[in-house]
């Protein structure tokens, strides 16, 4: 049984609905403002995914500039080269990649993001590595990802509930990577310059929301895990969507700027 998830075609077009939902739309306003990219830098996106986040960053540093994007999915990689950005956006490369072994130069790059990439990464201090290793002097990291101890998920069977999450916190090296983040990027030669907080919220159950879009990856990867067949996972997502109004998520994620 893996403990990953497989992005095959239909699990790479699942998540690119679920990143055009509002909440991550949001998400990734946050993470460029806190980037503030510049006409005319070199934009480093690791774990690109399809394409959404680098489309946006090559508006943002214009043609001067360039995005580079990675990631180890090739079905990811086709929903991302056949995304256009906009005219007069700079031009973007995607290459199949991992985070601990980026297929680039040094000091290639004026700043790298990496979200919800490296709570995926079981040697994080490596990965860390080929980041500032691909930084010029200067450069900045930015890293987002979840705490999954923050979630409040709503249900009228809160054991079967935590079962689930339980069970789907298998798919990840670290579901709390943010709380060892600070010095993981300080012994990896950062200097730490911003940390806060993201909390997502749904109220009221609407397809088009991250937790919504979550729900049928949970389903797909619990049974066979903590006890959980594919009824239990079933009856757990109809019970959600049943709740309506009383429908209640709330997650944390949390965003660190990193200054080589």
């Amino acid at each position: 049984m893996s403990t990953t998830l497989q992005f095959d075609e239909e699990a790479s077009r699942r998540a690119e609905a679920t990143y055009a939902t509002p909440d991550v739309v949001e998400q990734r306003r946050a993470t460029r403002t806190t980037l503030a990219l510049g006409q005319g830098e070199n934009v480093l996106d690791i774990g690109a995914g399809p394409g959404l986040l680098a489309c946006e960053m090559a508006a943002e540093v214009g043609a001067a500039g360039s995005v580079d994007g990675t990631d180890p999915s090739e079905s990811m990689l086709a929903l991302a080269r056949g995304r256009r950005p906009p005219e007069g956006a700079a031009e973007i490369r995607f290459v199949a990649g991992d985070a601990c072994a980026l297929p680039f130069g040094g000091e290639t790059f004026d700043a790298a993001v990496a979200t919800q990439v490296y709570e995926y990464v079981q040697d994080m201090p490596a990965a860390l590595a080929e980041a500032f290793r691909v930084l010029r002097p200067g450069g900045r990291l930015l890293v987002l990802d979840t705490d999954w101890g923050s979630i409040v998920w709503h249900s009228r069977d809160p054991e079967r509930t935590r079962r689930v999450l339980a069970a789907w916190e298998e798919h990840l090296v670290d579901p709390h990577l943010p709380r060892r983040l600070t010095g993981l990027l300080s012994a990896a030669g950062f200097s730490v310059a911003r940390r806060a907080a993201i909390p997502l919220l749904n109220a009221g159950y609407d397809a088009n929301t991250l937790s919504a879009g979550m729900i049928g990856f949970i389903t797909a990867f619990v049974p066979g895990r903590q006890g959980l067949n594919e009824r239990d996972a079933r009856d757990w997502a109809e019970d959600l969507k049943a709740l309506g109004d009383d429908y209640f998520f709330s997650l944390n994620r949390y965003l660190f700027l990193a200054v080589k």
